[in-house]
């Protein structure tokens, strides 16, 4: 589990597909940031939201294997990661604070950014996010984009709207994107647990009726 608050930004050093034809996985490496010193393979990272196990620490670097799934969910290619920045977080101990919101890091989809607006040093973005997961955004309610926890500020349609706080724009790779840009998109996990109750009672209600 992460909190979404960013601990590091860092960079990919290598993407290697399993099959440049039709690659099912891939391996990549990024930079370790100097204070990730207490990292053993087995770990997990957020990296850009998305749950991975380290397999390989390095002096400098750590290396991971991305799966099918995720690919599919998330359809990284080598030029996205080169080209930006990505968001890193170490998983959480108990003894953690939870300055965010409790994630997971098994990412729902990809969002897109539709608006970018500067306000008084922060900036107000707006996010076209999949359909399938307005059933869990809300005014006020929480979302994770890129690995960042975040408060929705509006819902409109299909688009969400959040602030970036200049600490945020600073400390997370958020500042750096553009209108056109893709995120990951983990939705609240306490609404996806409440809606799947809700569901499943609702259904044996029918049963009975």
């Amino acid at each position: 589990m992460f909190s979404g608050i960013v601990e590091a930004k860092t960079e990919l050093i290598e993407y290697t597909p399993d099959d440049p034809r039709a690659p099912k996985q891939i391996q990549i490496k990024i930079k370790k940031p100097l204070n990730f010193n207490d990292i053993s393979r087995g770990d997990s990272i957020a990296i850009n939201g998305v749950c991975m196990t380290v397999e390989v620490v390095a002096a400098d670097s750590l290396q991971f294997v991305v799966g099918a799934e995720t690919l599919k969910i998330t359809k990284w290619s080598e030029n996205e990661l080169k080209s930006k920045e990505l968001n890193i977080e170490r998983s959480l101990k108990f003894s953690d604070r939870i300055h965010g919101h409790l994630v997971s890091g098994h990412v729902d989809g990809m969002a897109t950014i539709t608006e970018c607006h500067s306000i008084s040093g922060s900036q107000l973005i707006k996010v076209k996010i999949p359909e399938e997961l307005l059933h869990y955004v809300w005014k006020k309610g929480s979302i994770t984009l890129n690995g960042v926890s975040l408060t929705i500020n509006e819902v409109s349609g299909s688009e969400i709207e959040v602030c970036l706080i200049p600490e945020t724009l600073r400390s997370t790779n958020l500042g750096k994107l553009h209108v056109g840009d893709r995120l990951t998109v983990e939705s609240d996990q306490l609404a996806r647990a409440f809606r799947r109750q809700y569901e499943l009672e609702r259904s044996a209600r029918e049963l009975h009726t």
